[in-house]
């Protein structure tokens, strides 16, 4: 009497079956099966937020003093104190979400032959630290095409000789007025001084020649020449100007 076969066959099919599942379910889990799931993959680094550039080495007092107007500055470095040596760079704002940009120089200027003061009185030989604006220009020789208001006229001669010994001829040839105790909208000639006349005045960029001076900033007559032509009223330039530590504050 034979005994029947068929459970025995049933239990190794139903094996074969789990078995098969059990497989597949482990390939799932390995390494092929990973590039199709997200993984928790490599730590980005958030980029540092950079806002607006600024104006290099000007302190938060020397900043504050800047009208939220300009768009032009022309900052003045000196390169101490008592130094009347001294370094022009402009600076523009043309998109305020990306902040100033270099526009010309270093150039390399003179200033007050004893350098740099905060509270400047007549003949003191110190130019005044601070910001003023720039709202005219002039000079003995025509108009070059400045921007700025330009007064053409003979009384910009000067002679005699400078600090040196260097001849003054030519330093009014081209003059921007800063705004330092003087009424804007002047000629650089007008002698009207705000805060009386024992503060001084008649503060310019003019002509460089050769040497230090009384209380301006000369730069050479190309540099002159340029200024005139890229100072523009309607970005409201302004002037920085001092020694280093001063325009640091």
């Amino acid at each position: 009497m034979s005994v029947p076969r068929r459970p025995h066959a049933l239990l190794v099919v139903l094996f074969l079956l789990v078995a098969g599942c059990s497989a597949g379910a482990g390939r799932t889990s390995g390494p092929d099966a990973s590039s199709g799931a997200a993984g928790p993959g490599p730590a980005r680094t958030a980029e540092p937020f950079r806002g607006p550039a600024q104006i290099p080495d000007l302190g938060p007092m020397t900043r504050a003093q800047i009208p939220a107007t300009a768009r032009q500055v022309l900052v003045v470095t000196g390169q101490g104190p008592d130094s009347n040596r001294s370094a022009v760079l402009l600076h523009q704002l043309d998109d305020p979400a990306l902040g100033w940009r270099p526009g010309a120089g270093p150039w390399p200027a003179h200033n007050g032959m004893e350098g740099w003061t905060d509270h400047h009185l007549a003949n003191d030989l110190r130019s005044p630290v601070g910001v003023f604006g720039l709202t005219d220009a002039g000079g003995r020789f025509p108009d070059p095409g400045a921007l700025l208001p330009y007064d053409e006229e003979a009384r910009f001669a000067v002679s005699g000789e400078g600090f040196l010994g260097e001849p003054l001829e030519g330093s009014f040839d081209y003059v921007v007025a800063i705004n330092y105790n003087r009424t804007p909208g002047t000629s650089p000639l007008d002698r009207t001084r705000p805060l009386g006349g024992e503060r001084g005045g008649g503060i310019w960029i003019h002509v460089d020649h050769g040497g230090p001076t009384q209380g301006c900033v000369s730069l050479t007559e190309d540099r002159m020449r340029e200024l005139l032509l890229t100072l523009d009223p309607e970005k409201h330039p302004v002037i920085v100007m001092g020694d280093a530590a001063s325009l640091a504050r």
